[in-house]
């Protein structure tokens, strides 16, 4: 079985999130959360967009000791000398760099030629080895670039050093089958063995189907925010990759550095200071995740926890499921729930509750 590394973006991209903005001693906490969870790598910031964010940068750089720290860097060579005073004193310390490769943002938003980018991709990257061997280069909107321009951009960055390419849908396009074959077109091409990356965003709901896809076709990093949080429908959910992996290791063939149990208390120190709430169904880490309300699912919960929970709620920090008595409850939890209150009823007893509990129920 081979190791995906997980790359935490919570700090950065995560923080991208409309109405969110971390103050330094939040970007500390969350921080220390993420070494505890056992994270591979941890992207603190953006360096170069605010004082405020180069001094969180740089804190967290001077703490961490177990997760690499990883700042943020367009193709740019002041971005990239502030991003190295930022992150120089950490232990295992990463330049991330980028620059758009599909055409409209080439077009459009770069207003530059397709070897114009490529010159500047080589540029940076070139420039960013001179401070760290550990060098990530990103094609902005990858999901929607050529293909034969994007290998292309590859291995030229890959020939100026950069040791893990990262291959962002940017704007949540792509679909599982179409985005596992452009991995595999890209591991095919490589001129050289580097890991690949991937970082997909939800905008159509498939961020955690795009990226589990990119990790059968060989991708061996994965980047991901506690949540989901980040830009517009967020990023692919840290929680729901790591456990996916969990879940179905045999089918993978891999595994993670998680420390599962730690999720929920990482996802709740996310919460709190981000203001920000998972929905109520939110996989793994939502309220309802391992709430049983249908008397039918109750039954089978009661007898047999793996008949309708494939996690163990202890698995990510939960002491246990819970039960929730509606009007579509059964029977059999009422009286379990009896029990536990210290009430020992017979049949005719939980008869006359249960007609009277549903008469409640059917109102609220």
């Amino acid at each position: 079985m081979r190791k995906i590394l997980i790359f935490d973006t919570t700090l950065r991209d995560g923080e991208q999130t409309p109405g969110v903005s971390l103050d330094i001693n939040d970007k500390i906490e969350i921080a220390c959360a993420l070494e505890e969870l056992g994270v591979d790598y941890i992207e603190a910031g953006f360096p170069i967009t605010s004082r405020g964010d180069f001094e969180a940068v740089k804190e967290v750089s001077r703490i961490i000791k177990n997760s690499g720290v990883c700042g943020l860097a367009r193709a740019v060579k002041k971005d990239i000398e502030v991003c190295w005073e930022a992150i120089k004193i950490a232990k295992r310390p990463r330049i991330h760099t980028f620059i758009a490769t599909s055409h409209v943002h080439m077009k459009y938003k770069l207003r530059m030629k397709p070897e114009e980018v490529i010159d500047r991709a080589k540029e940076a990257v070139r420039y960013a080895k001179k401070f760290t061997s550990d060098v990530e280069f990103s094609c902005e909107d990858a999901a929607r670039s050529d293909r034969k321009f994007l290998i292309k951009i590859i291995n030229e960055v890959i020939k100026e050093g950069a040791t893990t390419i990262n291959i962002p849908d940017t704007v949540g396009y792509a679909i599982p089958q179409e985005f596992y074959e452009l991995i595999f077109f890209i591991k095919e091409n490589l001129e050289k063995e580097v890991t690949i990356s991937v970082h997909c965003h939800n905008d159509l709901g498939l961020a955690t189907a795009n990226s589990l896809s990119a990790v059968l076709a060989g991708a061996s990093q994965v980047e991901c925010t506690i949540n989901g949080l980040g830009e517009r429908a967020g990023n692919a959910s840290l929680e729901e990759i790591v456990m996916s992996l969990k879940a179905r290791r045999r089918f993978f063939k891999a595994y993670t550095g998680i420390n599962t149990r730690k999720i929920m208390k990482v996802s709740k120190i996310v919460s709190r200071l981000t203001g920000i709430n998972p929905q109520p169904n939110k996989a793994i880490v939502g309220a309802n995740a391992f709430a049983h309300e249908s008397g039918i699912h109750q039954d089978g919960v009661i007898k047999k926890r793996t008949t309708y929970e494939i996690i163990n709620p202890r698995d990510i920090g939960l002491k246990e499921s819970k039960i929730v008595f509606g009007k579509h409850s059964g029977r059999h939890a009422i009286e379990k729930k009896l029990n536990e209150l210290g009430y020992k009823v017979n049949k005719k007893m939980l008869d006359e509750i249960f007609v009277k509990f549903k008469e409640i129920a059917d109102k609220k």
